[in-house]
């Protein structure tokens, strides 16, 4: 899969069309990834014990084909690969054909 976890992707079809941000989690089962506040849905808990209901806005996982991985310049570009001589792949933009920068990711607690 040509996205990781902290890519900066813009949004290219769908309610939040537009919308420029991280990469927090990838399926690459599904050929899905979860983009920071894009794709909010309204998640309605029920009431249990003493515990009252509540709502909570969660984000859902949106198609790979509906992001677009976004450049050093600010503009959307496609994902390729170099291979070097010692057989290592590096990721590049297509258009400009820079190699992306492994994405800073935190370590979950």
């Amino acid at each position: 899969m040509k996205f990781k976890v902290g890519d900066k992707v813009k949004v290219t079809s769908g309610k939040d069309n537009g919308k420029v941000s991280t990469i927090v989690r990838v399926i690459p089962k599904k050929d899905t990834v979860v983009v920071e506040g894009a794709n909010m849905y309204v998640k309605h808990i029920r009431p249990q014990g003493g515990r009252a209901g509540d709502k909570i806005s969660v984000e859902r996982p949106l198609s790979t084909a509906k992001v677009a991985v976004v450049n050093d310049k600010g503009s959307v570009d496609r994902v390729g690969y170099k291979v070097a001589k010692d057989g290592s792949k590096t990721r590049v933009f297509k258009k400009t054909g820079t190699i992306i920068p492994e994405p800073k990711t935190e370590a979950k607690k």
